[in-house]
């Protein structure tokens, strides 16, 4: 009985699609692509600005896994044991390691020449690389913005971060020491445990990233010279997997190899301080408030176009309830066009989603100062948002159709 009730049901309803008016179907099913893709793509887009920062402190920072210099410790200690160890790990792509320690830079002491006159100085750290090992890891050549990246084996010159330079103060704000007039071809001094040497500036690196733009870099030669660390332990080692590869399983293996017990191994995630998580937090609810608006739109919408429809035909309706056809089977032809809009209307949103919004994004990020926003659309999100979008719109289909339905028969049938 109740599968002759849904086969009637449904036949009702394809019959009322069909002889429909094409645009009042367009207009129904672009509301409800608009208000799938409000659903997804506001909150996305808001929890891709703090995620874009999220991703660019592992592109261009820790790598996928990131390896430090544990409590109390100055360095990493044998290091060379973890360096032996990666190249036999599988999963692994590239690695780069950094000794950093912070200094004092200096930049007008060629040109102070009354001792009670301010040094243009900032205190910061400096941080040796492998150049070609770090430009594959954090693709670091390609945010010097002036100037030049560094060469292995060319000493004597250092990149440094924008964010301790004066002409880029405005792009982050007056809160901080700067250096004026530095270039490239200018020459600073750097200060660190009571040594004192003079680097010339090769180029200037500009990242949204922090701890890449507030700090200097040189090659390994000229940072073990100049502070005279007589081993070759370091303080940071980024690793990028392969494509397709958990990160996870690769911290596992790096664990259980025993290398955890001499340094701190974490996925990049796992670095960051709870408030960014905080914040990914509060932006995903911020933006489903704001999406849960255009839901409520959507349902009014629908039901508005069923209550307006099952009223201009009330006598069909009850000459099917004269027929014997069951109040049941019409209810739900009705609830069958609700869903069928919704379900053409979300397929369009989700292949624009992801085959234009996302890829594009991704492609040109929205360009804000502390990071480059993308749109996150997780595929079990978007499922979540469909079920909700589906339960509404068979909640908005019922309602009115079940209003006009429950009135007497004959009434509906003579139009009083």
């Amino acid at each position: 009985m109740l599968g002759n009730t849904l086969r009637v049901g449904l036949l009702l309803g394809w019959r009322q699609i069909r002889y429909a008016s094409l645009w009042t179907t367009a207009l129904i099913i672009f509301v409800m692509m608009l208000t799938f893709m409000n659903l997804v793509v506001v909150t996305g887009i808001l929890v891709g600005l703090i995620e874009g920062s999220v991703k660019a402190y592992r592109d261009q920072y820790t790598g996928d896994i990131f390896i430090s210099t544990p409590a109390g410790e100055e360095y990493i200690k044998n290091t060379n044991e973890i360096i032996s160890v990666l190249p036999s790990l599988p999963g692994i792509a590239a690695y780069t390691v950094r000794s950093t320690t912070g200094v004092t830079v200096e930049a007008n002491y060629r040109t102070r020449r009354d001792p009670l006159e301010l040094r243009d100085s900032v205190g910061t750290r400096v941080t040796s690389i492998d150049p070609i090992a770090e430009d594959i890891v954090t693709g670091l050549s390609g945010f010097v913005v002036e100037g030049e990246y560094l060469e292995p084996g060319r000493e004597g010159e250092i990149l440094i971060g924008a964010n301790l330079l004066d002409q880029y103060a405005p792009d982050f704000g007056e809160g901080f020491d700067t250096l004026d007039d530095v270039h490239p071809g200018t020459r600073v001094r750097l200060s660190a445990g009571g040594k004192t040497k003079e680097y010339i500036v090769r180029g200037v690196v500009n990242s949204k990233v922090d701890e890449t733009s507030r700090r200097i870099f040189m090659v390994e030669s000229d940072f073990l010279r100049f502070i005279g660390r007589t081993n070759l332990n370091v303080n940071e080692i980024a690793i990028r997997v392969q494509p397709a590869v958990d990160p996870q399983m690769v911290k596992a293996n790096l664990v259980a190899s025993g290398l955890g017990r001499q340094a701190v191994i974490r996925l990049s995630r796992e670095g960051l301080p709870q408030a960014l998580e905080d914040i990914i937090a509060t932006f995903a609810f911020l933006g489903n408030l704001i999406s849960s608006i255009g839901l409520v739109v959507a349902s009014i919408t629908i039901f508005i176009v069923v209550f307006v429809n099952a009223i201009t035909r009330r006598k069909y309706i009850g000459i099917l309830k004269g027929i014997g056809i069951s109040p049941l089977a019409i209810e739900l032809s009705y609830v069958f066009q609700s869903v069928v809009y919704a379900v053409i209307g979300s397929a369009i949103a989700v292949v624009i989603i992801y085959g234009a919004l996302v890829p594009w994004f991704l492609a040109h990020p929205l360009d804000f100062p502390f990071s480059d926003g993308i749109l996150v659309a997780p595929v079990g999100g978007t499922v979540i948002r469909l079920v909700i979008l589906m339960f509404s719109t068979i909640i908005a289909g019922y309602v009115p159709a079940w209003l006009i339905i429950k009135k007497n028969t004959l009434d509906s049938i003579l139009g009083r």
